[in-house]
């Protein structure tokens, strides 16, 4: 019997098995992927598990495969199967997945089925996959298992459930959803919005490099302790990354904002701090106080420009659009029965409010706006920048 005669094994973590594999897929018009990274437990979290969901040759059952990427050296042969177009990656919240397998190997996609996005343009209440599995299959997934370390070897069987059934009914989740979007005249509509996620470069949408100002409770922390702050904010990603940890299992942002408050500088005022445990204080103590010091000593830093921030000041010409723009949004998703960004997002929004095109071809000529969106809302978006020009007075 040849080799290829043998049925392939659930867990791919051979050079050979991934190349049979990837044969079968290619044989196939689409398969579901998902993947599993280990956030939780390291300071930037790397894709540990690869699930990927396909039918038999006979299409009567679909077979489920665990490509472990830490035991493999070369994953090229998935890299080129994703970018082709010809097949299609049925995936739920594609876009979490694609930056993280473009981020760890490069990878880019030719064509993709979006399960949550399609739910989403559909008006689904519960876009969730976990939801979703429940309502329409009777699946309840198993939430310990989303906390679990996945870069830990070997898997639990428990582990493997649960990573197979995140693929397993994506396939059928998909044909119900194309079903229901074609009958609801909402099918080119969900094409444009998928091939948005191919079309757009990856390596654009990935995150700058981390800063202090991206906490939330920088706001809260007066501007005279914004030295401390960053300062302990840098200590703390280079002790994350010492000891590949996530930032915040070393201490948590509310800790950090309470010691550039109080800034601490001895050990015991550190112990009487409300948001450091005492392991924390025995282990990071004396490095803490000497980041405090360090702070003290730094000038005030000075915030990101204005243009970096992701609401910049507007003229007042603009803000009306802007302003008319969503409360035309608000409306059209209500009738639609969507989220108001599955109308348009904010950032096409701001970009129309500040461009004013005045004609068809101006509108679509704008990155923000997709060819369905612009040759569907175009007109009525036009409309609404008219009327939100200041009338001249007599």
């Amino acid at each position: 019997m040849s080799d290829n005669s043998k049925p392939i094994q659930p867990l791919i973590y051979t050079a050979n098995s991934l190349r049979r594999l990837v044969e079968h897929l290619r044989s196939q018009p689409r398969f579901a992927l998902d993947t599993e990274s280990n956030s939780l437990y390291s300071y930037q979290g790397k894709v540990c598990l690869i699930q990927i969901s396909t039918y038999a040759a006979s299409h009567e059952e679909i077979l489920d495969f665990l490509v472990d990427p830490l035991r493999l050296s070369d994953l090229s042969p998935l890299g080129e199967l994703f970018a082709d177009p010809s097949i299609e990656v049925v995936m739920h919240a594609a876009d979490n997945d694609i930056l993280m397998l473009y981020r760890s190997y490069g990878f880019r996609f030719g064509r993709v089925f979006d399960t949550q996005l399609a739910a989403r343009i559909l008006g689904w209440k519960q876009v969730g996959l976990a939801a979703i599995l429940e309502k329409h299959f009777g699946i309840v997934s198993n939430k310990r298992m989303q906390r679990t370390d996945w870069g830990k070897r070997p898997l639990t069987p428990e582990q493997i459930a649960y990573a197979q059934m995140d693929t397993h009914y994506l396939l059928p989740l998909r044909d119900r959803l194309a079903e229901e979007l074609q009958r609801r005249g909402r099918w080119e509509e969900a094409l444009d919005a998928f091939a948005s996620l191919t079309d757009s470069d990856p390596a654009a949408r990935m995150r700058d490099e981390r800063s202090f100002w991206q906490m939330r409770a920088v706001r809260d922390v007066p501007p005279e302790h914004l030295g401390v702050l960053e300062a302990l904010w840098r200590w703390r990603e280079q002790k994350a990354r010492a000891l590949d940890r996530p930032p915040f299992k070393i201490v948590n942002d509310a800790a950090l904002v309470e010691l550039a408050k109080l800034q601490p500088l001895t050990l015991d005022a550190l112990a009487e701090t409300s948001r450091l445990s005492a392991l924390q204080v025995k282990r990071f103590g004396e490095e803490m106080l000497q980041a405090i010091r360090a702070g003290q000593q730094q000038p005030t830093p000075t915030p990101p420009d204005e243009e970096d921030r992701p609401e910049p000041m507007l003229d007042k010409a603009v803000q009306a659009r802007y302003d008319a723009l969503r409360r035309w949004r608000t409306e059209l998703a209500r009738q639609r029965g969507v989220d108001a960004d599955v109308v348009l997002p904010n950032s096409a929004l701001l970009a129309i409010a500040m461009h004013n095109p005045a004609t068809l071809d101006a509108l679509a000529a704008l990155p923000e706006l997709t060819a369905w969106k612009a040759a569907n809302y175009g007109p009525q978006l036009l409309a609404v920048l008219a009327d939100a020009a200041p009338q001249p007075t007599s």
